[in-house]
């Protein structure tokens, strides 16, 4: 991950800094009243509140596409980094399928929870058919889930398989999967890997490299639905949402060593890894 820090980019980084925390504050002491809200209203509050954490940041957002506004729906990204979180919900609210370790997180713990996360326990091999039961359940109350199926972030350049097990509960409930292409850029282009959050990088180490870069675009590519019946089965219909988030450019994961994406440090798996069946 290359770094943009320079001295003469503190002052502005401390004021982006103080701004996204008084922004994402805002936001976590107003959800229980946003709540009250009617669908439509609320879901257009919380779009607009998440562009805004992603713009104060000092990222410019360029989005292309739309995902359903109603109904059951499995939004599905590749990982790169934290703002794929407020990226995501800017397109269609969602509750996320988190880790749990997330819940303990200063800040982004309060977040994600007051989103209505569905936690899972990753190292809980016997607690997925109920994962993916809940995951299920929760489209068919017609709500949006937010999935992150590569398991892990990965830094932009390469990406990781999608795993199944969450396409099993679109099966399930018969809903629609929307995959959703994310990259990060310069103003000329160029990819940046400024965003990533990978490794043994700890959260306000990321936060700050991305307040200090300058002329960092997210890139947010909504593409086509996949509607009920897409495809026959679990395995099928990751292999073919993963394909239409795949930029050219980047490593398929069957050409990639998995850890030629992280760190080998022991601490490697500590940032947004799930368990690696999911």
């Amino acid at each position: 991950m290359e770094s943009a820090h320079t001295a003469a980019a503190v002052p502005r980084a401390v004021l982006r800094l103080v701004s996204l925390l008084a922004v994402v504050a805002a936001g976590i002491a107003l959800i229980p009243a946003v709540g009250r809200f009617p669908a439509g209203t609320r879901d257009r509050l919380v779009r607009a509140w998440c562009r805004t954490i992603v713009r104060t940041a000092g990222v410019r957002v360029r989005s292309t596409g739309a995902a359903p506004p109603r109904g059951g729906l499995l939004l599905v990204a590749n990982h790169i980094s934290w703002l794929d979180i407020p990226l995501l919900a800017a397109v269609r609210p969602g509750r996320m399928l988190a880790k749990a370790e997330i819940r303990r997180w200063p800040v982004a713990g309060a977040l994600v929870a007051g989103g209505g996360a569905l936690f899972i326990e990753r190292d809980r091999l016997r607690a997925l058919p109920g994962t993916v039961a809940r995951v299920a359940d929760t489209l068919r109350g017609g709500a949006a889930v937010v999935v992150f199926p590569e398991g892990s972030t990965w830094c932009g350049r390469a990406r990781g398989r999608f795993r199944g097990a969450a396409f099993q509960a679109a099966l399930d409930a018969r809903a629609a999967v929307q995959p959703v292409r994310l990259r990060y850029r310069y103003d000329g282009g160029a990819p940046a890997t400024v965003p990533a959050f990978v490794g043994s990088d700890s959260l306000p180490a990321s936060v700050w490299r991305v307040v200090t870069a300058r002329g960092l675009v997210a890139e947010v590519d909504v593409r086509p639905v996949l509607p009920p019946g897409a495809a026959p089965d679990r395995r099928t219909l990751a292999r073919t949402a993963e394909e239409a988030v795949a930029p050219a450019g980047t490593a398929h994961p069957a050409r990639t060593a998995y850890p030629a994406a992280r760190t080998a440090h022991p601490a490697a798996r500590t940032n947004a890894e799930a368990p690696a069946h999911l």
